[in-house]
């Protein structure tokens, strides 16, 4: 049974690039439903380091997961009551990145979740997965369906059983795609820089951890741990000051998955150039979450194996009004998991 729909909803907007003080808490009315919406309940972009469109005043946050309140006169796909997860880019419905799909990004260039109440197209929804929470559903639409389009996006070339596959640190992209290595039955070699941190790939099933402060040369090390032969995948979250020892970890004819820049500059780091993936035998796939299908093939796949894919999630929740601490937390690397915000309405 659907809730009632409220008349007031609070959210977020990012009103500068500076940092996180440019991130303003208002109350809105809410706007009349359109006909094709559903109404239901990032750090880089108040930054102003997100490489991608940006609309000014934006409402932030791509992920989100919560109830269908109502519907417009022609959805098809949901009806009130319904529980739902959002996709980031999302006009991405199916196949190959295209430009207009790449400018639908949510909290980017259209309004985001963070808000306790938002029409979103029914295009950009999916179903969210049986015996999920909401925070846990959450943390799908950009992490789960990145680490998902990491492994199984090239048809031809998908993580299979037995294979090796590197991950990088505990964050979000990472964890899933230990996850879903482990559940096609691929070997994975995480890295990571403490013994806390360790103890949760160890638990989620990784075969062998490199602690990379420790262990500076952790491409070779990983090469050895395959007998000499490489691994057959890096889901390279790092960028620049990772990628050299990423290659050196590599199998001939081995794949690149880059998702994102975490480890900021080079630093003076060597970066493989556009030469390297020809004189060392490698592809390199750039990769932007991925489409709708892909989405609810992931889901899928997670109600399936719901005991070894639940999403892990911090211990800390914040609150809608409480943004800005959760911003400063992830920031800061203090969390072990996704960090997620209760965008539900106060009592």
């Amino acid at each position: 049974m659907a809730e009632a729909i409220p008349k007031t909803t609070k959210q977020w907007n990012v009103t500068s690039y500076t940092g996180f003080d440019a991130l303003k808490l208002t109350e809105e009315a809410i706007s009349e439903i359109a006909d094709g919406q559903v109404l239901f309940r990032d750090i880089i972009i108040p930054l102003g380091k997100y490489p991608f469109a940006l609309r000014a005043n934006i409402i932030p946050g791509s992920d989100g997961a919560g109830t269908v309140l109502a519907v417009g006169k022609h959805v098809t796909r949901f009806q009130p009551g319904d529980k739902v997860v959002t996709i980031l880019n999302q006009r991405h419905l199916a196949g190959s990145i295209d430009a207009q799909a790449a400018d639908s990004g949510l909290g980017g260039s259209i309004n985001g979740t963070l808000r306790s109440v938002g029409a979103f197209d029914e295009q950009g929804l999916v179903k969210m997965p049986e015996n999920l929470s909401f925070f846990e559903a959450a943390t799908l639409s950009c992490a789960g369906l990145t680490a998902w389009n990491a492994l199984f996006g090239l048809s031809a070339r998908q993580l299979m059983a037995g294979q090796w596959l590197l991950t990088q640190g505990t964050g979000g992209v990472s964890l899933f795609a230990l996850q879903f290595a482990k559940v096609v039955g691929a070997r994975v070699i995480a890295t990571t820089s403490s013994e806390e941190k360790a103890k949760l790939l160890k638990k989620l099933g990784a075969d062998h951890i490199i602690n990379y402060c420790e262990t500076p040369n952790w491409g070779e090390v990983a090469k050895e741990i395959t007998g000499g032969v490489g691994v057959d995948l890096v889901v390279e979250v790092a960028g620049a000051a990772t990628m050299k020892q990423s290659v050196t970890s590599l199998k001939l004819d081995g794949i690149i998955s880059v998702v994102g820049f975490v480890g900021g500059e080079a630093n003076g780091a060597e970066v493989p150039n556009l030469l390297d993936p020809w004189l060392k035998h490698y592809t390199v796939r750039g990769i932007s979450v991925g489409s709708r299908q892909q989405m609810e093939a992931m889901c899928l796949a997670i109600e399936g194996n719901i005991k070894r894919l639940r999403p892990i999630i911090d211990s800390r929740i914040f609150k809608l009004d409480e943004l800005k601490e959760a911003y400063e937390y992830l920031h800061a690397g203090r969390n072990l998991g996704k960090v997620c915000i209760d965008t539900a309405p106060s009592k």
